[in-house]
């Protein structure tokens, strides 16, 4: 017996010179029924998962080193250098321990983090259909073994290198293997051994994605063993680069750092200058120079994006490119698709029209709802004959042209289902309303051939002989596509069937228009424009699909935040206009404009209708670039939705691509930075929100880092400059940087929504880090801490206080200061009393933690000497607390007098 898949590794058999019924032997696999369940199993276990080889997880130990890998923990260990030649041990100490917390705390985050992005990886992996013990299967590809029978049809990517044993009309871009640029036309017939990659017709390869048609392939090879597989080799896969935010607190980063080395030197000058010891000013200026640099930025950056994604997850948007978190924020237009996004995409088929002699056109209302087949057909208020030759032969091509399948429920928990387009199993259930038995119909009349639907075309054509008949093309599509094929010899008719289709469209209907050809070869390599002139029209079938309840209040939200919504759909332009018109998308003013009027407009004139437009519709997927385009070119930041394959080069080029989760291709998830698992516009809508969310926490983290860091700078620079005593020691100034700002800064990127995010407008794609508004806040921030700390040192210092209590009160004031200022930082405009204070259950244990170790400071012996504090007598701590809050009052005083300057602006509105 000849070797099987399971015996002999994949690359020692060439499968492309064998037969498809040789390759499906050699495999041992049943071409009916596919691989059963046990023997899967078994080829899993033995060739392990059908993945490529990733990088191995970074080991903790090499995580904990990256963390000394930075300019700020250089400056850190030359501190704690200069503290050891300067006899200085217990501030070496502290700053070392400190920079090991430091690390410890980023290791923790990093794994964290890496820990989140994989098992968002794993939400937003390929899936295949296979067929195993004789019905279709969902499996993610991980799971694919050799042997299994893969489903290929257009939109789906190919998970594992398999020969093709059964094709219709397969067409497979292969450009990510082969560098060939159009898609490659595949067969089932062999070719010879020696024929090259990119000429095997009858193989599919891991990698590439079917842009046309359908097919069964058996897999012949996974994983490493795939030629994608060999190529990789154990190459780790390239980082993700940097993202514009990165970016940005890079420069935001360096510009401080310099900053810092300018006022080191201006320190020591001034020490000098003030015959300072040497020793004591380069310790102070060391310090002070550290903590100007924001140190836990990268760190809440990273925790920020990572919570935003699990947030963003947990509302079912699984986010594939980092920077899609960040740039959510910036939106200012959602292109939707209307079905399934804006819509249930539960589809009924409610409505029949059929042309009749002389004008007397005939219309049956279908009832019932959902996909169970139960529910009466009704004409002129009675029921149907549903024996109606005319009727019966519109619903029998409704159900032959056509690549679903109803399911029965499993139980009685469980209820009909479709496997497929929503729109193509309204029509078998219509069938089953009719009394038409599907599994009979397919078995009297075979399908003996077809042109798959074409989303450029919007046509779909099958050949089945039934019983007794000649061949009967029936052909199913767009009403004017459909029309278009349509004999000429009955203008009337066709012309009453335009106007019924604009009636049903404009009703909020899909109208889909069936046509038959008799005694026809229907030879695929002629096309549709083989037929055109000859289809005799049957009728048209509406149906409908009623808008998602919570879409309308999404719209409504995205008005409120500044973020227009514009459809995009294959429909009718009537159908969509009525639909966005409901939703309150469309506007009385606005418009729809559909693929045709689309063609002939050009660019000037395109962005110069592209505010009245709500609607594009009937547009072909190519299409969809060319809007993304023109609203780019007007300046706004684009989130685009899609799901098929043609679809992708959109994607790509949207600010943000949005893919559907449930009926999405795989090419256009892989193009998207974003997958929606439901398909639902709200949670786009609510992703953007939590884009909006993450930004506006990074900003809150650098206001407080920024005006607490100034604040320290501008005591220590009074103190020099006024012949004062330096008001605080070298590792008092880390401790207020590192651990009492540490302790909260992380926690404070955790923050959740305010409630304002959806009412601002987006931001903007040139938006500073330390905009206009923030330094505003910022000029008042630093100089009531600064004038509260400086304030009590000079008057505690003039009423002859021993130095080192005065040192202490100092230290312990400053960093009362900066629990009060980090509740400033909440928010913009709300007060930080009330319930408020609690919303952030991390930031209140991060409060809670400062304080504890402060406490410690102050009254730990050993805490004592090294950081050269003495104790604070209790009823000192009262009036420091009185004081510091003074930096709360005066930023509640700026937040009311906004609040009510605003609601002023609006009673004026």
């Amino acid at each position: 017996m000849p070797p099987t898949t399971a015996d002999v590794p994949p690359a020692a058999i060439d499968w492309h010179a064998l037969g498809a019924d040789e390759a499906l032997r050699r495999c041992g696999t049943d071409p009916v029924r596919g691989l059963d369940a046990a023997g899967a199993a078994r080829r899993l276990a033995e060739h392990g998962p059908n993945a490529l080889p990733e990088a191995p997880p970074r080991p903790a130990w090499r995580t904990f080193v990256r963390q000394f890998r930075s300019p700020l923990i250089y400056i850190l260990f030359a501190a704690a250098v200069l503290a050891v030649a300067l006899g200085h041990h217990g501030d070496a100490g502290v700053i070392l321990a400190v920079v090991l917390v430091n690390a410890v705390i980023g290791s923790f985050q990093e794994g964290r983090a890496e820990r989140s992005m994989a098992a968002l990886r794993r939400l937003s992996s390929l899936h295949v259909r296979v067929l195993r013990d004789g019905r279709e299967q969902v499996l993610e590809a991980r799971e694919l073994v050799p042997g299994d029978l893969m489903l290929l049809a257009a939109g789906d990517a190919v998970a594992a290198d398999a020969r093709l044993v059964e094709e219709a009309q397969l067409q497979v871009a292969e450009a990510a293997l082969t560098g060939e640029s159009v898609p490659v036309v595949k067969s089932v017939a062999a070719v010879p051994e020696a024929t090259g990659l990119a000429d095997r017709h009858d193989m599919v390869y891991s990698g590439t994605h079917v842009t046309a048609g359908r097919a069964r392939a058996v897999v012949v090879a996974t994983g490493i063993h795939t030629e994608v597989g060999r190529i990789a080799g154990l190459t780790e896969r390239a980082e993700e680069p940097r993202t514009p935010l990165e970016r940005r607190l890079e420069q935001f980063g360096r510009a401080l750092a310099a900053a810092a080395l300018g006022l080191f030197v201006l320190v020591v000058l001034l020490g000098l200058w003030r015959a300072l010891p040497l020793a004591e000013v380069l310790m102070v200026a060391i310090s002070q120079m550290v903590s100007m640099v924001p140190e836990g930025l990268p760190v809440a950056m990273t925790i920020a994006l990572a919570v935003g994604m699990q947030r963003m997850a947990a509302r079912g948007a699984i986010i594939r490119r980092l920077a899609a978190v960040e740039t959510l924020g910036s939106t200012t237009v959602i292109c939707s698709d209307k079905t399934g996004t804006l819509t249930k995409n539960e589809m009924t088929a409610v409505e029949l029209w059929l042309p009749g002699a002389g004008g007397a056109h005939r219309e049956i209302a279908a009832g019932g709802i959902g996909y169970a087949p139960e529910g009466t057909l009704l004409e002129h208020g009675r029921p149907a004959d549903v024996h109606d030759a005319a009727l019966r032969e519109l619903i029998a091509a409704a159900a032959l042209c056509n690549d679903a399948e109803l399911l029965p429920p499993e139980d009685e928990r469980t209820a009909w289902t479709v496997l497929g387009d929503p729109t193509e199993g309204a029509l078998l259930v219509l069938a089953g309303k009719a009394g038409i038995g599907l599994a009979a119909l397919r078995r009297d009349a075979p399908r003996e051939a077809e042109l798959p639907f074409d989303s450029d075309t919007k046509l779909m054509a099958t050949r089945h002989r039934l019983a007794g008949q000649p061949r009967h093309v029936f052909i199913k599509g767009a009403p004017e596509a459909v029309l278009r094929l349509a004999d000429g010899t009955h203008d009337a008719t066709l012309n009453a069937a335009r106007r019924q289709a604009e009636a049903m469209a404009a009703r909020a209907l899909r109208v889909l228009a069936f046509g038959a050809v008799d005694d026809d070869p229907l030879d695929p390599a002629d096309g549709f424009q083989a037929l055109a002139g000859r289809v005799r029209l049957l009728g048209l079938i509406g149906q409908i699909d009623p808008p998602r309840e919570e879409v309308k209040l999404a719209v409504a939200e995205c008005r409120r935040a500044g973020i227009r919504a514009v459809m995009v759909t294959g429909d009718h332009k009537l159908t969509g206009l009525a639909i966005a018109r409901e939703l309150g998308i469309a506007r009385e003013a606005d418009r729809a404009v559909d693929g045709p009027e689309l063609e002939r407009m050009g660019e000037a004139e395109l962005r110069d209708e592209l505010p009245g437009i709500a609607v594009f519709a009937r547009v072909q997927p190519a299409q969809k670039l060319r809007i993304v385009e023109a609203l780019q070119a007007r300046g706004d930041v684009v989130a685009m939705t899609g799901d098929g394959v043609n679809d992708a080069p959109a994607l790509a080029r949207a600010d943000v691509g949005v893919a559907m989760g449930i009926t999405g291709t795989e090419v256009a998830k892989s193009a998207a930075k974003i997958v929606v698992t439901d398909d639902n516009f709200a949670t786009i809508v609510g992703a953007v929100e939590e884009g909006r969310v993450v930004y506006g926490n990074l900003k809150k983290v650098i206001l407080y880092l920024f005006a607490t860091s100034m604040a320290a700078l501008a005591v220590l620079l009074l103190a020099l400059l006024t012949g004062l005593p330096l008001p605080l020691a070298a590792v008092q100034i880390l401790w207020i940087n590192i651990v009492t700002e540490g302790t909260v800064t992380v926690n404070l990127v955790l923050d959740p929504p305010d409630g304002e995010e959806m009412r601002r407008h987006p931001v903007p794609r040139d938006d500073r880090l330390l905009g206009p508004e923030l330094l505003a806040r910022v000029a008042l921030m630093t100089p009531m801490i600064a004038a509260v700390t400086f304030g009590w040192f000079t008057w505690r210092i003039s009423q002859g206080a021993p130095e080192m209590l005065v040192r202490s009160e100092t230290f312990t004031l400053l960093a009362m200061c900066a629990w009060f200022n980090v509740l400033n930082c909440q928010s913009a405009t709300a007060s930080a009393l009330g319930p408020r204070l609690l919303r952030n259950r991390w930031l209140a244990g991060g409060l809670t933690l400062s304080v504890a170790l402060q406490a410690a400071v102050l009254y730990v012996p050993a805490m004592n000497t090294l950081f050269h504090t003495v104790p604070l007598p209790p009823a000192s701590l009262l009036p420091l607390l009185a004081l510091a809050s003074l930096v709360l009052w005066a930023e509640e005083l700026r937040k009311l007098v906004v609040r009510r300057t605003r609601g002023t602006h609006h009673e004026a509105a």
